[in-house]
């Protein structure tokens, strides 16, 4: 009976130091590599908006410089301007930076293409931060005349295109 006993405490300590490994590495820092960009088609004014969300921390160190210094704001214009392509109905459109706001961990970046009346096919080409992190994935939500369509992109799969 107390040999019964001693084996069950045993696969009870066990078991138990199972779980609070697996408890611990739930809460190492792991870091985790993303973009998200929103894209609004504005009727009115036959525009695509966008709305890049970035960590600031990565951003910071793909382009190598400070975001608190008075030049992060340049980098991260030419930085997006060569990383992010758009194509409506097979044609390139021009990219026009409107701005970019750093909010502690968070870089929103906006920017537009204007001159779109109709779209019925969009390629985007998005490499942000993918050279410099290895496992980056970037999101892309894509809202055009009450219709929802989503692409992602990662090393080996920076180009997509969808239908409207």
């Amino acid at each position: 009976m107390i040999v019964n006993l001693l084996i069950k405490m045993k696969k009870l300590i066990y078991i138990s130091g199972i779980l609070t490994f697996f408890t611990l590495m739930s809460f190492m820092n792991v870091d985790f590599f993303s973009s998200m960009t929103k894209v609004d088609y504005i009727d009115g004014s036959k525009t695509l908006k966008f709305t890049t969300k970035m960590n600031t921390n990565h951003i910071s160190d793909a382009i190598k410089i400070n975001p608190n210094t008075a030049g992060f704001e340049a980098e991260v214009k030419k930085y997006v301007n060569n990383n992010f392509d758009v194509y409506v109905n097979g044609s390139p459109k021009t990219i026009t930076f409107t701005g970019s706001q750093v909010s502690g961990e968070t870089v929103w970046v906006y920017f537009e293409t204007s001159g779109v009346s109709d779209i019925s096919t969009m390629k985007i080409k998005n490499t942000i931060l993918l050279s410099a992190f290895p496992k980056q994935i970037n999101l892309v939500n894509i809202a055009y005349k009450g219709s929802q369509k989503t692409m992602n992109f990662q090393r080996g799969k920076e180009v997509n295109e969808v239908s409207f």
